[in-house]
């Protein structure tokens, strides 16, 4: 095991670096009132290891029970179909994907793909519906067709689908995708804070 994977914090309430943000997301889980939400900041800057932290304040040990899986979607591309291979990683109540990865045809994985997900509501263990989490990285790198279409998406099934978008530049995210979320700015860690982080836990001097 990596020594970064080693210590990577799995709850909320171990994260020592962006501590105030991950105050305001436990927040959010304990009032009920998650919303769509963009994470956004440097590739390092620890947005993957917050985003898991919070589905496991959602879920609980369960949202680390993750399943690879390679699919291939048909999808129906005007005058043709189209075979659309996709890796997502998945536990009961999560999906995480790369949109991006399908290249020109990522609008395709947007109208088919996540339109599927988004509307197939799971029910939890005490028989009621409750909500799906997808997880989609490097929205920045989706072309203007698929973000548009995300944009839809969003609209229609957040009732019971909520979106947990993550890039390093919101700049490339369009203003309707960003209104609709709380957007999260993660820095980068300081020198400083490594520094502790290390010490605490038995790495540093």
């Amino acid at each position: 095991m990596l020594w970064v994977d080693k210590y990577r914090p799995k709850t909320l309430d171990q994260v020592m670096v962006h501590t105030d943000i991950a105050r305001n997301l436990k927040k959010l889980v304990t009032e009920q009132d998650c919303p769509h939400l963009l994470f956004y900041g440097p590739s390092g800057s620890g947005k993957k290891t917050l985003i898991m932290a919070l589905l496991r304040q959602m879920f609980g040990p369960g949202a680390e029970k993750v399943k690879v899986d390679n699919r291939t979607w048909k999808v129906d591309a005007g005058s043709r179909s189209l075979d659309l291979e996709l890796t997502t990683l998945s536990s009961a109540n999560h999906i995480e994907m790369s949109p991006s990865d399908a290249g020109f045809q990522d609008r395709y994985i947007v109208q088919e793909v996540i339109k599927e997900m988004a509307k197939n509501r799971p029910i939890d263990t005490k028989g009621k519906k409750g909500f799906k989490v997808l997880v989609l990285n490097d929205v920045d790198k989706l072309s203007r067709e698929a973000q548009h279409s995300l944009r839809r998406t969003m609209e229609k099934y957040s009732a019971y689908c909520r979106l947990i978008l993550c890039c390093n530049s919101s700049s490339r995210v369009t203003e309707a995708i960003r209104s609709r979320c709380l957007n999260v700015r993660i820095n980068a860690p300081s020198e400083e804070q490594v520094n502790i982080f290390n010490i605490y836990n038995g790495q540093g001097k």
